[in-house]
């Protein structure tokens, strides 16, 4: 492979290997995390402090998506992606040897500068590779990657935390990282580097960081460390809806904004934005519920219960899997998650009157229509991941993809603590107190009927702006 000519399929997959594992570390980093979080709190002490573990890796990994695309498009997709993968396993041996519990937070800060910006940058490369048109085939790679996380990182982390030692789910970033850097270092530089004269906003910088950061941590500690109408947790609030005003004051005003306003004012970029949010927030909600439900009423332990997962999961890379295919055959290449949104939606009605039904053991139904929703939702992230990259010019590509993985982040911390709110309300403790004195499961069932209602209105949000979205003609397509 020469600078001068595309690479072909074999040095494709190459890369693609090389970037699945740069995604996976920061996928696997965010599911791995959380069976083994009792160990450490027993290890470490100032058990109090324990939610900082993932509010801290969420926090830095949110904040930084953006600069990691603007900064792609400015120094080149492979330095960039290079140093991410270089601070991830930085901060993942800092992790590992940390003595305290306070340590242990700081260092998941720097994992999180790190790992904030894989995902986004191994779509941005894929995107600089291949044609809109073949795109979408290759996205279901990275749908295949999340599925791996979901699935092997809480297996992996209770498996090392009760039979060695809680510091191997850090250690094991070790190799996978070294592998990444070498894979992707050796592939991407026989590429041409593609690179805009772009000029970076650090004070538009600065205040988004405030906005997120302080709206994550909200989300992280309302209704869990405060209640949702404490002091803190309003303040939190107010203190980020300032930040993002001033934001937008800033971005109206820059020469150059951090997310130019040629991007966000495209209808395109909004609607494929909306529809994912709403769709991939809606998914990882249910995900995160879900083994309350499973634990409860089907009487499983936590790693049965996460093995019940795995049909949701898979249908969420078959959704994606088919409909990315199916966009380099199709002139209207929304028919099939639109079909699949559709279902999905109805299927979440169909799960919110089961409960209403009072149907507290039928899990094999209830997974089914689960899956039915869940495969909807991954058939729309493709098409909407390639309907922003098709509507950019190229020196935003970068720029453009970072901020979809930006928003659609926020939006699942948004409506994870929405659901959580709405499963277990004042805790999980609580929950299983009403259900000893409940014998049928009552406070059970209208919790999780409301959690499918607004599983229902997420994917029908998605719908409804997946269907605004226009339908551009795939660059590099040929049709008939």
């Amino acid at each position: 492979m020469s600078a001068n000519t595309p690479p072909n399929a074999a040095e494709l997959r190459q890369v693609m290997f090389g970037l699945g594992l740069a995604m996976l570390l920061s996928a696997l980093d965010q599911t791995i995390v959380v069976t083994a979080m009792p160990t450490i709190a027993a290890d470490l002490g100032d058990p109090q402090n324990l939610p900082w573990i993932v509010t801290a890796y969420l926090i830095a990994a949110t904040v930084v998506t953006p600069l990691y695309g603007k900064f792609a498009d400015v120094y080149g997709r492979r330095r960039v992606i290079l140093v991410g993968v270089a601070t991830f396993v930085i901060g993942s041996v800092a992790c590992a040897l940390a003595p305290s519990m306070a340590a242990l937070a700081g260092a998941r800060v720097i994992q999180g500068l790190g790992g904030g910006g894989l995902i986004s940058l191994g779509q941005t490369i894929v995107a600089d590779l291949v044609a809109p048109r073949e795109r979408g085939r290759y996205q279901t790679y990275f749908a295949a990657v999340f599925v791996t996380s979901s699935i092997a990182g809480p297996a992996l982390g209770g498996l090392f935390a009760q039979y060695w030692h809680w510091s191997l789910i850090f250690w094991i970033n070790l190799p996978l990282g070294l592998a990444a850097f070498v894979i992707v270092n050796a592939r991407l530089k026989l590429l041409p580097e593609r690179r805009h004269p772009h000029r970076v906003d650090y004070l538009g910088a600065a205040l988004l960081i405030a906005a997120s950061g302080i709206l994550v941590l909200a989300l992280g500690w309302g209704g869990v460390r405060y209640p949702w109408r404490s002091a803190p947790i309003v303040g939190l609030f107010a203190a980020s809806a300032l930040a993002w005003s001033l934001f937008a004051w800033r971005t109206a005003r820059a020469e150059e904004p951090l997310i130019p306003l040629r991007i966000l004012g495209l209808r395109i970029v909004r609607d494929a934005i909306l529809s994912s949010s709403f769709g991939l927030g809606g998914f990882v909600g249910l995900s995160v519920v879900m083994p309350i439900y499973y634990e409860i009423c089907g009487g499983m332990n936590a790693s049965d219960s996460g093995l019940t997962l795995i049909p949701l999961m898979v249908g969420t890379v078959a959704g994606a899997t088919l409909s990315g295919r199916l966009m380099a055959h199709l002139k209207h290449y929304k028919a099939p998650p639109l079909i699949g949104l559709g279902a999905g939606c109805l299927a979440a009605l169909g799960a919110a009157a089961m409960m209403s039904a009072g149907a507290r053991g039928a899990l094999l139904p209830l997974n089914a229509l689960l899956t039915i929703t869940t495969f909807g939702v991954g058939a729309m992230l493709p098409v909407a991941t390639v309907s922003v990259q098709n509507a950019v010019d190229s020196r935003d590509l970068g720029t453009a993809t970072a901020s979809m993985q930006f928003f659609r982040q926020l939006a699942a911390g948004a409506i994870v603590a929405l659901f959580a709110a709405l499963a277990i309300g004042g805790g999980r403790a609580q929950l299983l107190e009403d259900l000893k004195a409940d014998a049928d499961g009552g406070a059970l069932l209208s919790s999780f009927r409301l959690v499918f209602l607004a599983l229902a209105i997420c994917v029908g949000l998605s719908f409804i702006f997946l269907a605004r979205m226009e339908e551009r003609s795939l660059r590099g397509e040929r049709r008939a």
